[in-house]
C-alpha cells in the first residue's frame, strides 16, 4: 500500500512539474495596440550600448536612431514609452516571454529569426563588414586565414565571419557589441566583425589605425513583434510608411546616420513583412 501511494505521489509531483514547465515555456499571450493603450505603455526592448542604434547617455538616458523611432511610435499610441536595454543574444527571448513588447533593437532581418519573430517592413539598413588595421592587407576573405576576429556573440557578425572567415581564423565571441570593440582596441583581437556604423567608435578610441576591409552581407532592419501578433504589425507597418511619407525618418537619419535615406526593398527572400 506504501509503495502504491508513493508512486501515486510521485505521479502527481511529475505532473505537477510538467504543467509548470508547460507553462514556462508557453509563449507570451498576444499583445494589441489597444492593449497597450490600455496598460498606458509601451514597452520595447532596445540595445543599450551600441551606438547610434540604442545607447544610454551620461544621464541614464536611452537615446540612439531606435530609440528616436521607437519614440515615435509611443507618441502615434498615444502612452509614453518605457525602455528595457539589451545586449544581442538576449533581444529574441526578451520578446518572446513577454517581457517588451516590441524590439526596435538593431533586428537584422535574417529568414532564420522571421521563423522565431514577426518583422515589420525594413526602417533601416545596414551592413556586416570586417574591420581591421590600415597595415593589414586584406582584400578577400582568404585573407582572414590565422587572425583572431571579434564578433559579438550571436548576431548577424557573428554568422558571417564563421561563415567566411578561413578554419585557420580563431573567433573570439564577447557578450554584445561595446565589448567586442573594446576587444579590437585594447588589441585582444586582430580583427573584429561588426557593423558599418562600428568603425565611430573605434576611430574615437584608435583615431587613423582601423578601416572597413571587407563587406560580407547587406541587411535590413525592421521592428519585432512576435509571431501571430497580426493587429501590431499592422499598426507598425502603418507607422513606417508614415514616417517615410511625412519626413520624420529623414531627420532621424540625418541626425544619426549622416547619409540618405535608402530605397527599401519591396520584400526580402524568406521574410514576410506582415502576419498572413
Amino acid at each position: 500500500m506504501l509503495k502504491s501511494m508513493l508512486t501515486r505521489r510521485n505521479a502527481i509531483l511529475s505532473a505537477a512539474v510538467l504543467m509548470a514547465a508547460v507553462g514556462i515555456a508557453r509563449p507570451a499571450a498576444a499583445i494589441t495596440p489597444e492593449e497597450i493603450k490600455s496598460k498606458g505603455k509601451l514597452v520595447v526592448g532596445i540595445q543599450g550600448d551600441n551606438p547610434p542604434w540604442g545607447f544610454v547617455t551620461s544621464a541614464g538616458k536611452q537615446d540612439g536612431l531606435d530609440a528616436d523611432i521607437a519614440t515615435l511610435y509611443a507618441k502615434e499610441l498615444g502612452v509614453p514609452v518605457e525602455f528595457v536595454p539589451l545586449e544581442v543574444n538576449n533581444r529574441i527571448p526578451a520578446l518572446t516571454t513577454g517581457r517588451v513588447d516590441v524590439l526596435f533593437a538593431t533586428m537584422a532581418m535574417l529568414p532564420e529569426r522571421a521563423k522565431a519573430v514577426q518583422f515589420s517592413q525594413p526602417y533601416v539598413a545596414n551592413a556586416i563588414v570586417l574591420i581591421a588595421p590600415k597595415s593589414m592587407p586584406i582584400k578577400t576573405n582568404a585573407d582572414m586565414a590565422n587572425l583572431t576576429i571579434g564578433v559579438a556573440k550571436g548576431g548577424a557578425q557573428d554568422t558571417q565571419v564563421t561563415k567566411n572567415a578561413p578554419e585557420s581564423a580563431t573567433i573570439r565571441r564577447f557578450d554584445g557589441d561595446a565589448p567586442s570593440v573594446q576587444a579590437l582596441v585594447s588589441g585582444q583581437v586582430q580583427a573584429l566583425g561588426g557593423n558599418i556604423f562600428y568603425m565611430d567608435r573605434v576611430e574615437k578610441a584608435r583615431p587613423g589605425e582601423f578601416e572597413n576591409k571587407l563587406e560580407f552581407q547587406k541587411l535590413y532592419n525592421g521592428a519585432c513583434t512576435r509571431l501571430g501578433e497580426k493587429e501590431i504589425n499592422a499598426s507598425i507597418n502603418t507607422f513606417i510608411d508614415k514616417i517615410k511619407a511625412n519626413g520624420e525618418l529623414k531627420a532621424i537619419y540625418d541626425k544619426w546616420m549622416k547619409v540618405p535615406v535608402p530605397e527599401f526593398p519591396a520584400s526580402l527572400d524568406g521574410i514576410s513583412f506582415s502576419v498572413n
